[in-house]
């Protein structure tokens, strides 16, 4: 049976019983014993040949999660028709607008207990959205006059450690009102730097999301 998969094949049938579960029951209440249950009979020792913990799924869903968001990030920084600022703000209310962020907010994993999950989230920040995306798009705005800075590098991953991480109440368990006073920084530091880019959709959006962690944690 599954067994007999191609490896790939495996690993995609574990991740896609797994999205499920974490989505339906929530990472953290979600065993290795119930992703087996609904492999169809994949053994423990296949899934360990291909994972050493629930953690390191959770890794790989994340990961292929990511793959999505970082598309979405790739065609708004590569449009012709849009200033530097305007593709930040579009970034910021598609990234949250996105329906699969609920499903995120709802399988709640608690980053305090998935030092690898964090390590992940801070890894991709660092060295993949913020220089591949969130930088050019800093420069460009330098280029058109939208954005003043001296330096962008900088910004561009302070902008993504304070949206992705700081302002995660996965990450520090925010109540809703925490995460809205977060919010109303966060907006006011990017108006600090000339970015009116937070308007009041978002922000209402921002709390929608915190209040469905809330909820399911």
């Amino acid at each position: 049976m599954a067994r007999n998969k191609h490896p790939e094949e495996t690993v995609n049938l574990i991740l896609d019983v797994a999205y499920r579960l974490f989505m339906e029951q929530g990472y953290e209440h979600t065993s290795i014993q119930d992703i087996i249950n609904h492999l169809g009979g994949l053994s423990k020792g296949a899934i360990y040949h291909h994972f050493k913990s629930k953690e390191d799924i959770l890794v790989a869903v994340t990961d292929r999660m990511t793959a999505d968001s970082n598309q979405m990030l790739a065609d708004i920084r590569d449009r012709s028709d849009l200033s530097g600022k305007d593709k930040l703000k579009m970034i910021f209310k598609q990234s949250i607008g996105r329906p699969v962020q609920d499903e995120i907010f709802t399988a709640a994993p608690n980053f305090s207990n998935n030092p690898k999950l964090l390590s992940s989230l801070l890894h991709e920040t660092i060295t993949e959205a913020a220089p591949q995306y969130i930088f050019p798009i800093l420069q460009q705005g330098i280029s058109d006059g939208s954005i003043q800075t001296e330096y962008p590098e900088q910004l561009a991953e302070l902008i993504l450690l304070a949206a992705n991480v700081w302002m995660n109440p996965m990450i520090f368990d925010s109540s809703t009102e925490e995460s809205y006073r977060k919010f109303m920084v966060f907006r006011q530091m990017l108006q600090g730097f000339g970015l009116d880019i937070v308007d009041d959709e978002m922000l209402n959006r921002l709390q929608e999301l915190a209040s469905i962690y809330q909820k399911n944690k």
